[in-house]
C-alpha cells in the first residue's frame, strides 16, 4: 500500500515538474518568440498558404469566434458523413457495420467538442479509417482549438489598448505543431515500447489460460492513445478504454497516461503567467485549482481504500480497498486517483469502471465536472475558470466600493452579464436534461403511453434502481455538460433520446463557455487601460485567491448540491 500512495504523488510530482517548463515554452512560442521548434515553420507556412491564412494579421474577437466556429463546422459534417457510410470504406478488416444517423450525430459532435463521449464500443462500433480520420483528426483539432481560444483570452490581460486579440489560425496551427504532435509522438513511442499495438491487423485468435478460443481485436491504438490523453480528450481505442490491457498495459503506461492528460492544462496556467509576465496571478490560480483537486482526491482515495461497508459488515475482509470494477495492476489508489483527474480535467478516460465507484467517489467525480474549471481541459479549463474569475472581481470590487477592474480594466455590465449566463447555463443543461430523462423513465414505467416513440424503452434504460439509477442519468448529463466523456456504464445510452440529448448539450457545453470568455476578452481588450495604483484591486494575492474560491464553492454549491443530494449522497448515507 505504501507503494501505491507513492506511485500517486509520484504522477502528481512529476506532472508539476513538466507543467512549469512546458508553461514557460508555450508562452514562447505563442508570443513568437525564437525557439527550438522553429524548425516547424516552413510547414506552418505551407498550411497558411494552403489555407489562404495571412499569418501576419491580427483580428478581432468577433472574426476569430467566425473563424473558429466556421472550420469547427465543416469538420462536423465531414465525420457526420464518414460514420454514417465506415462499413463500406475501406481499413474495416473486423467488417464493422456503419453507425446509424442518431449515433453518428452523437460521435461526431463528442469528437469535435473534445469531449469523446462513446455511446459505441471502440473496437466494434467504429472502423480503423473511422478511429484514425474521424477520432483521432478531432482529437487534434478540439485540443488546438482549446488551446487556441485559451491564448486569445490571454491577450486581453496584456496592459494594452487594441481592437484586435490574435490570429485564431496561426494559434491553432502552432499548437499542433509546437506541442500536441511532437507530445504525442513522444507517448506513442513510450506505449508501443511497452506492448499497445500500432498495426493494421485485424482480430487475433488467442487461447487463454481457461483453454478458451478468444478474438482479440487490435489495430494502430498507440497514436489514438496519445492524443487522447494529451489533448484531454478520452476517448478509447477498446470499449473497456484505458482500463484495456491493450490499451494500458503496466503501471509504466498507466504513468505516462496519467501525466500526459494533465501536463497541458497545469501548464496553460504558467504559461498566462509567463505570457502576461504576471508570475504571481499564475500561481493564485494554481492554487486555487489544486485547492479544489486536493478537496476531491482525498475523499475518493480514503473512500475506495475503506472498501464497500456493506459487504464489510457481512464479514467479509477488504484489505485491498473497494476492487469492484478495478483493475489488479493499478490497484484502488491509482484507480481513484486517476478517476478525479480525469474528471477535473475533463478528458474522460478510465482505468477502471466509474459505475463501480464508491457513492462518496461518485460525488467527487461529478463535483469535478460540475466545477469544470479545476484545471481542465486543454486550453478549456482557463476559459471555464476565467467566467468565474471575472464575477469574483465583480463582486469584491463592490465589496470595496470600487469599480471592478481586471488589470487595469473595467468589468462593467456586458462583462458581468456575459460571465452570469455562461455560469447559470451549466446548471440548466445538466439539471434540466436529468429532469427530463427522469421525467421519461418513471412515465414509461408506470404506462404505455410514450413506448411505441422508442427504439429503447426508457423504463429499460438503467440496469442499477433507485439512487445509483438517478446517479447514472444525472451523470451522463453532468459528463456531456463538461465536455468530459466518462460514464456511469450501467445506462444504455445508445439509442435516440440519448444520442440526440446529449449532443444538443455537447454542444452548448462546448461552444457557450468558449464563446463567453473570448467575447469578455475582446471587450476588455478595447477598453482604456489605465495603469494599476494604490487603490487598485490586486488579484494575485492570497486574499483574492480565497474570494475566487469561495464563489467557485458557493456558485456549484448553489447550483448542484439538490442533484446530488438526490443520487450519490442518498446512495451513500443509505450503505451507512
Amino acid at each position: 500500500m505504501t507503494t501505491e500512495w507513492i506511485g500517486i504523488m509520484a504522477m502528481y510530482g512529476l506532472t508539476i515538474l513538466l507543467a512549469i517548463p512546458l508553461g514557460n515554452y508555450l508562452a514562447t512560442v505563442f508570443k513568437g518568440k525564437p525557439n527550438w521548434s522553429d524548425f516547424m515553420k516552413p510547414l506552418e507556412r505551407l498550411v497558411y498558404r494552403l489555407g489562404g491564412v495571412d499569418e501576419t494579421a491580427d483580428l478581432t474577437w468577433k472574426q476569430n469566434l467566425a473563424a473558429l466556429l466556421t472550420i469547427n463546422l465543416v469538420w462536423f459534417v465531414l465525420a457526420f458523413g464518414l460514420l454514417l457510410v465506415q462499413g463500406n470504406l475501406p481499413l474495416n478488416p473486423d467488417g464493422n457495420p456503419s453507425q446509424t444517423p442518431d449515433l453518428a450525430f452523437n460521435t461526431a459532435i463528442s469528437f469535435l467538442v473534445n469531449c469523446d463521449l462513446q455511446h459505441y464500443s471502440g473496437e466494434s462500433g467504429a472502423t480503423y479509417l473511422t478511429q484514425l480520420a474521424v477520432m483521432m483528426f478531432l482529437m487534434f483539432m478540439s485540443a488546438a482549438t482549446g488551446i487556441a481560444a485559451a491564448v486569445l483570452l490571454f491577450r486581453s490581460f496584456l496592459p494594452k489598448q487594441s481592437d484586435t486579440i490574435g490570429n485564431f489560425y496561426v494559434l491553432f496551427t502552432k499548437s499542433i505543431t509546437r506541442l500536441l504532435l511532437p507530445g504525442s509522438l513522444l507517448v506513442a513511442f513510450i506505449l508501443v515500447l511497452n506492448g499497445v499495438p500500432a498495426s493494421f491487423d485485424g482480430k487475433d485468435t488467442v487461447v487463454t489460460l481457461q483453454g478458451d478460443t478468444v478474438q482479440v481485436s487490435r489495430g494502430p491504438a498507440a497514436g489514438m492513445i496519445a492524443i487522447k490523453h494529451l489533448g484531454t480528450n478520452g476517448g478509447g481505442w477498446f470499449g473497456a478504454n484505458s482500463a484495456h490491457p491493450l490499451e494500458n498495459p503496466n503501471y509504466l503506461t498507466n504513468m505516462v497516461e496519467m501525466i500526459a492528460q494533465m501536463v497541458i492544462p497545469m501548464s496553460m496556467i504558467f504559461a498566462l503567467g509567463f505570457f502576461v509576465n504576471r508570475k504571481r496571478f499564475a500561481w493564485v490560480i494554481y492554487s486555487v485549482m489544486t485547492i479544489g483537486f486536493l478537496l476531491l482526491v482525498i475523499p475518493t482515495l480514503m473512500a475506495e481504500l475503506g472498501g464497500n461497508p456493506a459487504i464489510t459488515r457481512m464479514g467479509i475482509a477488504q484489505p485491498t480497498g473497494a476492487m469492484e470494477g478495478k483493475e489488479v495492476r493499478f490497484g484502488p489508489l491509482a484507480s481513484a486517483y486517476w478517476s478525479i483527474a480525469t474528471t477535473v480535467i475533463s478528458t474522460g478516460s478510465v482505468n477502471a469502471m466509474q459505475d463501480s465507484s464508491m457513492p462518496l467517489s461518485g460525488a467527487m467525480e461529478l463535483l469535478g465536472m460540475m466545477v469544470n474549471a479545476f484545471y481542465g481541459g486543454a486550453g478549456a479549463g482557463l476559459l471555464n475558470f476565467y467566467y468565474f474569475l471575472i464575477i469574483a472581481v465583480f463582486i469584491a470590487g463592490l465589496m470595496v466600493g470600487r469599480t471592478p477592474e481586471l488589470f487595469g480594466r473595467k468589468v462593467e455590465a456586458r462583462e458581468i452579464k456575459i460571465a452570469s449566463i455562461v455560469a447559470l447555463l451549466s446548471a440548466f443543461l445538466v439539471k434540466g436534461g436529468t429532469a427530463l430523462a427522469a421525467w421519461l423513465f418513471v412515465k414509461d414505467g408506470g404506462t404505455d403511453g410514450i413506448a411505441s416513440n422508442w427504439a429503447v424503452r426508457p423504463s429499460s434504460w438503467l440496469n442499477n434502481p433507485a439512487f445509483h439509477g438517478f446517479s447514472e442519468m444525472l451523470y451522463e448529463m453532468t459528463s456531456a455538460n463538461a465536455n468530459n466523456g466518462s460514464g456511469f456504464e450501467g445506462l444504455g445510452d445508445n439509442n435516440f433520446f440519448w444520442n440526440f440529448a446529449t449532443g444538443i448539450i455537447l454542444i452548448l457545453g462546448r461552444f457557450i463557455p468558449l464563446i463567453g470568455p473570448v467575447a469578455i476578452a475582446g471587450l476588455l481588450t478595447r477598453k482604456k487601460y489605465v495603469p494599476e495604483s494604490s487603490g487598485t484591486l490586486p488579484v494575485d494575492t492570497a486574499t483574492f485567491g480565497f474570494m475566487l474560491f469561495a464563489v467557485i464553492f458557493i456558485i456549484t454549491a448553489l447550483s448542484f448540491s439538490p442533484a446530488l443530494a438526490l443520487g450519490p449522497l442518498a446512495e451513500y448515507f443509505s450503505l451507512h
